[in-house]
């Protein structure tokens, strides 16, 4: 017998990401948070007591409720395909953070085993989902700028090393700039110009080990196992080119530029790791210079109203349970751009453009009268 109302939830992985969720996923109608679970058990207690989750435990605990039919995978990268694997064989759809994986033959494994099993794997980052970046989306698929022809992203800083506990796993394998930050960059430009064609990039690694600046490791000294600057060229199918700039070496912090250049017109977009709080702003072509420096005439998206944070990935997938629909952050999404990152790093070891083998369709946008706040199920 098919199930109606609230869509259970369950966690695995209560670490600091666990509260940008449970802020949201607490308050949603359409779901309803059960369990929260956790290789520390006290941790995962401690969460489910501050945001009234009624249990607590460990993964396993997580993958036998019956009443969870979402697990939230909120686990370190390495072990992201083991635990979405887990949940989908114990029968639930999954949403996992990103990155999907770290290595393509497990996280292909991954997308295959969720259409085989008739259930949803959905994928973060669900920035892409947020109100601002929906917005944007159609204002550009309307021809706001025309034709889009490229685009120019950059993300950095000094690194997640300046403010995390246990920054260390940012910085090994299936991490730091690269796949720690990436997703949201590569992810946005595959919702605005389609799947992506090829890559070629350049990175760098400034030094050979950090130290943990924050919490009770503070002072730790940790291997640095990938590259912490990366220049990445994508080009994509359908035409058009991004430049795209990952850095965990920069003392400038500068983080979400993202502008889209068309035909008749530059759109500046919301940080992708944030879901559209600041404005979104146009600038036409000239149409002359009478003297510098050049002064140039912003126009201002609309207001786009209540901005939500991370959660909108797990509301898209109850509903499509519930109704039968398709979920927008899907795992072919994830997969394509994990494939894409793994590219880029063939390209920083092989310096030459690498093509991107996956593919996939383009990707819709949420409905117009999404609103998180309505209880529909």
């Amino acid at each position: 017998m098919a199930r109606t109302g609230k869509v259970g939830v369950g966690f695995i992985g209560a670490g600091m990401i666990s509260d940008a969720y449970l802020t949201n996923l607490t308050r949603f109608p359409d779901v309803e948070v059960l369990i929260i679970g956790d290789i520390d058990t006290e941790r995962a207690a401690a969460q489910a007591s501050k945001w009234g989750v009624p249990r607590s435990g460990t993964a396993a605990d997580v993958l036998a409720d019956p009443d969870v039919e979402i697990v939230i995978n909120l686990t370190i990268p390495a072990a992201h395909v083991a635990v979405s694997t887990s949940a989908l064989e114990a029968g639930k759809h999954v949403w996992s953070e990103k990155p999907i994986g770290i290595d393509r033959d497990s996280a292909r494994g991954l997308v295959e085993l969720a259409a085989s099993s008739g259930l949803l794997l959905g994928i973060a980052p669900d920035t892409v989902l947020g109100a601002g970046w929906q917005a944007a989306k159609r204002a550009i698929k309307s021809g706001i700028i025309g034709t889009p022809l490229s685009a120019v992203t950059s993300m950095q800083w000094q690194g997640p090393d300046l403010m995390h506990p246990n920054a260390d796993f940012l910085f090994a394998k299936g991490a730091g700039p690269l796949f720690d930050m990436g997703p949201y960059y590569f992810t946005a430009l595959v919702h605005l110009f389609g799947p992506i064609d090829s890559v070629v990039a350049v990175g760098t690694k400034a030094q050979a080990t950090r130290v943990i600046k924050e919490g009770p490791r503070t002072g730790e000294v940790f291997p640095v196992e990938v590259p912490t600057h990366l220049s990445v060229l994508s080009t994509f199918e359908g035409g058009g080119a991004a430049q795209s700039l990952l850095s965990n070496d920069s003392a400038l912090f500068r983080h979400g530029v993202f502008e889209v250049n068309g035909t008749e017109g530059t759109i500046i977009l919301p940080d992708p790791n944030t879901f559209g709080e600041t404005p979104i702003k146009i600038v036409r072509p000239l149409t002359g210079i009478t003297g510098f420096p050049i002064e140039q005439d912003w126009e201002t998206l609309p207001e786009i109203g209540e901005v939500f944070g991370r959660g909108l990935g797990v509301l898209d997938i109850a509903r499509a349970i519930r109704g039968g629909g398709v979920h927008v952050a899907t795992g072919e999404v994830g997969y394509h751009v994990l494939d894409t990152m793994v590219s880029v790093e063939e390209s920083v070891a092989t310096k030459a453009f690498v093509e991107v083998e996956s593919t996939v369709t383009p990707v819709p946008s949420l409905p117009i009268d999404f609103d998180p706040l309505a209880s529909t199920l």
